[in-house]
């Protein structure tokens, strides 16, 4: 109650950034697989050269998430910078509703990456800075749980919307939840925000040996953790990214009318079960530890791929995308955190969030393209299984290698020699 109160002092009300994570999630997901079904489906575009486009994007945008990070924990205008990448997304997609052709989606998807770079290391700077540590496991929580849920109303309203009108005419959402999220960002005074706290800069100095000045650039590959950690966020990706657009392709195959009902349905199941689940992380994060949870979300990847191959029934590959909600979910609400564990102190927080969100592209980017050319070759249970197999890689990984987290947090808390070594 005393934090609340706080927060009640400085202006803050907690539910403008419940906001700005529903309606953010709201922007992004208006774009996200419906173009590559858009595209396919619509524009004729070989999965080649869709793979293409969402490599060139890919690349691009993890080129510039780590120097993103780093500047989101120099600037004191987290605010702006949000504003300023949602500008950029609802311009982008007017673009490529007005142009869908090759070079003007290329360029358009390409810069959407870029600004997409800046929504999550942004936001979880601004949970760091407006709430205690001991509020920090059920915010991340909170926060993942409000991001899946936009992702479930931005479904049903694209889905509604593509059925109405045509599936070109979801592009035109963007810019209005582009809107709605730059009030919400912008309803948060900046007076409420913590700067050194939103950089994981204890304020503290005795919180940590060495937590009493900012790390060097060099902590992201000093940190095993956090080497390990990104390796593993890598190989999830490259076997998860993909597999939602390949499936919503082979539902529009076979239901064209229906298309994008059809992937909204997909995505609104999967981020059903998110939401529940990312509350639940929130909840446990400490007292289970991340681990055992994370690994969850890990081995359940590999078990959905090779799912995906049994069956081309509709509802059988809908309800096996339920499978993503467990997976995706425990990520998303978990990953933030154990950056804050590692992270501790050392004022680089969003820093290594970006540097752990380009490994995250590398994996998606690479993978877009290897997935439409397997596609192309040798047809989707191929591709589904080869996916898999990173997925397991990733598993085996984690569960070998990965310490902890949470140890290493209350390893900072006591003072002991450097926890991220």
């Amino acid at each position: 109650m005393a934090v609340k109160s706080k927060t009640k002092q400085k202006g803050f009300n907690p539910f403008s950034l419940d906001a700005v994570n529903f309606l953010s999630a709201d922007v992004r997901g208006a774009v996200g697989p419906y173009l590559n079904v858009f595209l396919v489906t619509q524009q004729h575009w070989s999965q080649t050269d869709v793979g293409f486009v969402t490599t060139i994007s890919g690349l691009l945008g993890l080129a510039v998430q780590t120097p993103i990070g780093a500047a989101i924990d120099e600037t004191r205008a987290k605010r702006g910078v949000i504003v300023l990448a949602l500008a950029v997304l609802a311009i982008t997609s007017v673009v490529i509703f007005a142009f869908p052709t090759f070079w003007p989606v290329t360029i358009a998807n390409s810069l959407m990456a870029v600004a997409g770079d800046v929504f999550g290391p942004a936001v979880a700077a601004l949970t760091l800075g407006l709430f205690a540590r001991k509020l920090l496991a059920r915010q991340m929580g909170r926060n993942s749980a409000f991001d899946h849920a936009g992702n479930v109303a931005i479904a049903l309203v694209a889905g509604a919307v593509g059925y109405a009108f045509s599936q070109r005419a979801v592009f035109l959402l963007v810019p209005v939840f582009a809107l709605l999220t730059a009030i919400a960002v912008l309803s948060i005074p900046a007076k409420a925000i913590d700067y050194n706290r939103a950089r994981n800069l204890d304020p503290d100095p005795g919180a940590a040996k060495g937590s009493t000045g900012v790390a060097g650039y060099g902590i992201l590959f000093k940190s095993r953790p956090l080497v390990i950690f990104g390796l593993c966020a890598m190989l999830f990706h490259f076997a998860n990214a993909p597999l939602l657009p390949l499936v919503g392709q082979k539902l529009a195959a076979a239901y064209p009318k229906e298309a994008t009902a059809m992937m909204s349905t997909c995505i609104v199941a999967a981020q059903l079960v998110m939401l529940p689940f990312a509350l639940l992380v929130g909840r446990t994060a400490d007292s289970w530890g991340r681990k055992p949870l994370f690994l969850i979300g890990f081995a359940i990847l590999p078990i959905r791929a090779v799912l995906y191959t049994l069956s081309d029934n509709s509802f059988w590959l809908i309800g096996v995308q339920l499978l993503d909600g467990v997976g995706a979910g425990i990520f998303g609400a978990l990953t933030p955190l154990v950056v804050a564990d590692i992270m501790r102190g050392t004022g680089r927080y969003n820093l290594a969030l970006g540097a752990i969100a380009t490994m995250v592209g590398i994996g998606a980017s690479l993978s877009g393209l290897g997935a439409g050319v397997i596609v192309d070759h040798f047809g989707y249970s191929a591709t589904f299984l080869t996916l898999g197999a990173a997925a397991l890689v990733a598993v085996i990984v984690f569960a070998v290698w990965m310490p902890e987290t949470a140890e290493l947090e209350m390893a900072a808390q006591s003072g002991r020699a450097n926890p991220r070594d």
